[in-house]
């Protein structure tokens, strides 16, 4: 049976889209280039956006300030379903003109968000995440704030900001007031997050699990994912990201490693995540190893080896680049596979600290003999004794 790839891109109104598809794909999964359908959906649009072009000129002649709005508004989705991001972008982006309150304003950036991470903007998305956010409104509604924070996240995640795209997807709640002087939170619910045109609940999950792991600590990964009642409920949606996380953080790096793979080829068909796949993965695996071997003074590395599904040489090289880079003060016995902790010598640093103090200490008392022979011989400056905001010399002064 055919796979109806087409058929899905045909549900829509994107000509352009359509054409790129089958481009792509040619006739290797039984789709054929529907000529009729491209001709008539091309009419189709035409004659919408003819329609809704008028509808807004009449509304203009009127001076409908807020039919003005839904025309744009209506004009643009118009523009984004048939693909035309550019004239959508336009259209959205004069409703500015004619809202007059916080929740047409937030409606906008909301619609220029959507269009500008389709075109991959995310320069605009970060400013509009802002303007949004500058909102009296937008706290209360949890959806909005949702909406707001996967956006910023996202294009955190395009400019490989990981940190802090895990902040924003892992920070699901918000502040609804204060209870002697302590902040009330309220969850926001996966149900909360309508924003099936740019992601997922599922996404919100993955994504801020992943970065999480990247860039977090260990008291970070516990209190802002593990333990946080919020990121859980998105967690459960995500069984294996959930599983993930918890052998990540209970050290149990071979079942983590194991089903990070397992999920590796869904990422790399993400749409938001496939570029950045392989750098988060190698900055998970080069941390589990760092906190492997931080707790010994030495490892055996067939041992090492076992725990993270590799062979020895393979684990050598990677050992390597960590030791060159940093991250791992150690050295590596090549000959019996076992890697050492670089002690700091104790007794040198112990004399290093005390010559500092001592050095210390000389300063300071030249600086403090200094200072008496200057007063000694009345080298000191002294305060002059003028009137002004702090009234005549004392000497002046009327007795009370």
């Amino acid at each position: 049976v055919p796979f109806p790839l087409g058929f899905q891109v045909k549900s829509g109104q994107n000509v352009a889209l359509y054409k790129e598809v089958m481009e792509m794909i040619g006739d290797k999964l039984g789709n054929e280039l529907d000529p009729k359908w491209v001709e008539r959906t091309q009419e189709q649009n035409e004659k919408q956006g003819d329609k809704l072009e008028v509808e807004l000129c009449t509304h203009k002649l009127n001076s409908i300030k807020e039919k003005v709005r839904m025309g744009h508004n209506d004009l643009g989705n118009h523009h984004y379903a048939a693909g035309n991001l550019n004239e959508a972008l336009k259209c959205f982006m004069r409703t500015r003109d004619y809202g007059t309150t916080t929740k047409h304003t937030l409606d906008m950036c909301l619609s220029i968000i959507r269009v500008s991470i389709e075109m991959g903007n995310f320069a605009h998305v970060v400013n509009y995440v802002t303007k949004a956010e500058a909102q009296p409104e937008q706290h209360t509604d949890l959806g909005m704030v949702a909406k707001l924070r996967s956006a910023a996240g996202l294009a955190h995640l395009d400019g490989g900001k990981y940190k802090q795209a895990a902040l924003k997807f892992t920070h699901m709640k918000i502040e609804v007031g204060k209870e002697n002087n302590v902040p009330i939170l309220k969850n926001i619910h996966p149900d909360e997050l309508c924003y099936s045109e740019v992601l997922a609940p599922q996404d919100v999950a993955i994504y801020g699990g992943l970065c999480a792991l990247a860039t977090f600590d260990r008291t970070e990964l516990a209190t802002k994912v593990m333990e946080d009642s919020a990121m859980k409920q998105f967690l459960e949606l995500v069984p294996d990201m959930r599983e993930i996380i918890s052998d990540f953080y209970h050290s149990r790096y071979s079942s983590c490693l194991a089903l990070m793979e397992k999920i590796r080829g869904d990422l790399l068909l993400d749409v938001y995540m496939n570029a950045h796949v392989d750098k988060l993965y190698a900055m998970v695996r080069s941390k589990a190893l760092i906190q492997y071997f931080t707790p010994f003074a030495s490892v055996q590395m067939p041992m090492m080896a076992q725990a993270f599904s590799t062979t020895v040489p393979e684990l050598q090289k990677e050992l390597t680049q960590l030791i060159m880079k940093k991250d791992i003060k150690a050295r590596i016995d090549s000959h019996n596979k076992i890697i050492y902790a670089r002690q700091a010598d104790q007794e040198v640093s112990t004399f290093h600290q005390a010559l500092q103090t001592g050095l210390e200490y000389e300063r300071q008392t030249k600086a403090l003999l200094l200072r008496l022979d200057l007063i000694r011989n009345e080298m000191t400056m002294k305060p002059a004794r003028t009137g002004g905001v702090h009234g005549p010399p004392r000497g002046d002064r009327e007795e009370d």
